[in-house]
């Protein structure tokens, strides 16, 4: 014969073996206490205050910052090209907390993506960052510089750092880097893609093109924007944004 806890967890039980069954209904009635019966998902895509749940017990928090945006480029006359890098993917991290160790509401953070650089010399910004109060920060990818028109054999500028260097968490993974730039006897050459987040994918370049391309937007959530290029006697292209982050809280409830 046996039995079942509220929550379906199932003992013996032995008349013949008292003490023994009363020792099992005990064991099996503290683990029927810890099991949670329900979960309770909370996912800010924009700022504002989580509430902890009643009947809360354990919670886990993500958090994705945002990633960066990309340059511009400026107009090139014949025999140049230009070609901005790819903005930095977000940080991210996760933590798990006893509910206990939490307030009832906490402020969670949302960082927005990064901006565009404006059509010509002009950089992307930086991905915001995100956070769950004050136990969980993320930073944002950082925005990329803006391309430089150039005729010599080879000219290259470095991609946009991806985010790091947030607190709090149990699990924490920086954002990727942005894709480097590069022309070659006046023509761009396509490897600025965006960097990408644990939760937004990398952003592939452009493609194939000697003439004016602007840069495409980060991926959600928290990827980096891919760059613009220019091939030679082209106006100005601008680059693009970078997606926002993230907060998901889930809660384990009793």
């Amino acid at each position: 014969m046996s039995q079942e806890t509220s929550k379906g967890i199932t003992y013996p039980e032995s008349t013949d073996h008292a003490r023994l069954w009363e020792h099992l209904q005990n064991l099996a009635e503290d683990v029927d206490g810890i099991v949670p019966a329900s979960i309770d998902v909370q996912t800010f895509t924009s700022s504002g205050t989580w509430t902890k749940p009643a009947g809360a017990r354990l919670v886990i928090v993500e958090v994705q910052a945002g990633g960066g945006g990309s340059g511009g480029c400026p107009a090139t006359s014949a025999g140049q090209g230009a070609a901005s890098p790819g903005g930095g993917g977000g940080e991210y991290a996760r933590g798990w907390f006893a509910a206990s160790s939490l307030g009832a509401t906490e402020s969670a953070t949302v960082g927005a993506g990064g901006t565009a650089g404006a059509a010509g010399a002009n950089a992307g910004g930086n991905g915001g960052a995100s956070s769950f109060g004050s136990h969980i920060t993320c930073n944002g990818g950082g925005g990329s510089q803006a391309g430089t028109a150039s005729s010599g054999s080879s000219s290259s500028l470095a991609g946009a750092d991806g985010g790091t260097g947030g607190t709090g968490g149990s699990v924490r993974i920086p954002g990727s880097d942005g894709g480097c730039s590069q022309t070659v006897s006046g023509f761009p050459i396509k490897m600025n893609n965006g960097g990408g987040s644990a939760l937004g994918a990398l952003q592939r370049s452009s493609g194939i093109s000697v003439g004016s391309t602007g840069g495409i937007a980060g991926n959600l959530y928290g990827g980096g924007a891919s760059g613009s290029s220019n091939g030679p006697s082209n106006s100005s292209a601008a680059g693009d944004v970078g997606a926002a982050g993230i907060v998901i809280v889930t809660t384990l409830k009793a």
